[in-house]
């Protein structure tokens, strides 16, 4: 059991750091397996890491959007929901300031779940996308937890043609930006 959690640590950071870390560069036996701790052998680093690695960085873009999409529900709720809660008596007896509190108390969990989605997928910290595909990427997402919220939330809302149109040109805008 030891031996493959060591394996699988050193799998873990090889896939963090691209690269095997110096201490996993133990001293060898004669028999060719790594020694890292007294009395316990551990097997070579795979030789082909790639498809681990590639795998790795296919969750990085999956982790950054779904933090993405937790991050603009929060966004949503923090810049809108208080146009919804206006309906309950004790929130329309909120001043312009507590309104103003509740709303930036809201949008915190929206930071806390885009700045590291932000870190994560951007390409200069290892991640899948550039900074510019990360901004479209966000506003894709903004737009569709947008149309999902005021539907669901606001009834008096409707799904028009025109928003429709809108937001095809939108998916082509997002197809044209990551066209190599």
């Amino acid at each position: 059991m030891l031996p493959g959690l060591f394996l699988k640590i050193n799998i873990y950071l090889c896939a963090v750091f691209g690269k095997l870390p110096e201490w996993s560069n133990g001293p060898h036996s004669k028999c060719g397996v790594r020694v890292t701790v007294p009395g316990v052998r551990i097997p070579h680093f795979p030789h082909n890491i790639q498809p681990i690695l590639s795998v790795y960085h296919q969750m990085k873009g999956f982790l950054t959007i779904a933090l993405l999409i937790l991050s603009n529900t929060f966004m949503t709720f923090a810049w809108y929901g208080h146009l919804k809660f206006a309906e309950w008596k004790w929130f329309n007896k909120l001043g312009l300031i507590a309104i103003i509190l509740i709303s930036w108390g809201i949008a915190l969990f929206e930071y806390m779940f885009q700045v590291p989605a932000n870190k994560i997928g951007y390409a200069g910290n290892g991640g899948p996308f550039s900074l510019v595909e990360l901004k479209v990427i966000q506003e894709i997402i903004t737009l569709s937890v947008f149309a999902v919220f005021s539907l669901l939330v606001f009834k008096n809302e409707s799904l028009k043609t025109n928003h429709i149109i809108a937001f095809v040109f939108i998916i082509l805008a997002v197809y044209f930006m990551f066209k190599k």
